[in-house]
């Protein structure tokens, strides 16, 4: 089987919390589908160590240089304060070169204003940390905002930067994870701490 890649931005003051359900979700292959069919490669603007908001050094696999939409199943955008002052341009033209090229983006919380600020969402349902927030940016697609903790609509996926578990879900989703089954027991485990389906599933895996 030829393994996909899904990639993931990293920087200095990421918050890692934000995309680490997602990402330790697709590495596992444990109740996937098809196992192993996916690996996670992180991206940064340059091959020097970022450190993140939670203090985790991240050596970056590859540039953003040498990020290719036709070499990847999916983009994940993690928040911090560096959207919100205007950095990370490299990665914006990068996302918005995937989605010209119909491949998945997944933003989440501040990064969901850096793509309202270059037009990804004026015509796509979204959500994003608050309305307010998302209004800020000048964008056009306030009409389109979604008071839900994640939404998915044409490739894109945004969430609120308290929803990381409904962001994964989408992920998951998106990437064909999990049997329907094993993703509402997954979630009611880490969200609610409903561990009874989970055990069941477990069992029967055994």
């Amino acid at each position: 089987m030829n393994q996909r890649t899904v990639h993931l931005f990293v920087f200095d003051g990421m918050a890692d919390w934000e995309a680490a359900f997602a990402i330790a979700s697709i590495h596992s292959p444990r109740f996937q589908q098809q196992p192993g069919q996916y690996r996670v490669q992180t991206v940064g603007r340059s091959l020097a160590p970022v450190t993140t908001l939670g203090g985790v050094r991240i050596l970056p696999d590859i540039t953003i240089d040498e990020l290719c939409p036709a070499r990847s199943s999916l983009l994940i955008l993690p928040g911090g304060e560096l959207w919100e002052s205007g950095g990370n341009l490299e990665a914006l033209e990068r996302a918005s070169a995937f989605v010209d090229a119909g491949v998945p983006v997944a933003a989440i919380c501040a990064s969901t204003l850096a793509l309202a600020r270059i037009g990804l969402l004026d015509d796509r349902l979204h959500t994003s940390n608050d309305s307010a927030y998302l209004a800020a940016s000048g964008y056009r697609g306030a009409g389109n905002y979604c008071d839900v903790p994640a939404v998915t609509d044409r490739g894109v996926i945004t969430a609120s930067g308290v929803a990381p578990l409904e962001f994964a879900v989408e992920i998951a989703r998106l990437l064909d994870l999990y049997d329907t089954c094993t993703l509402e027991a997954w979630y009611a485990l880490y969200k609610r701490g409903d561990a009874a389906k989970f055990h069941e599933m477990a069992a029967t895996a055994a």
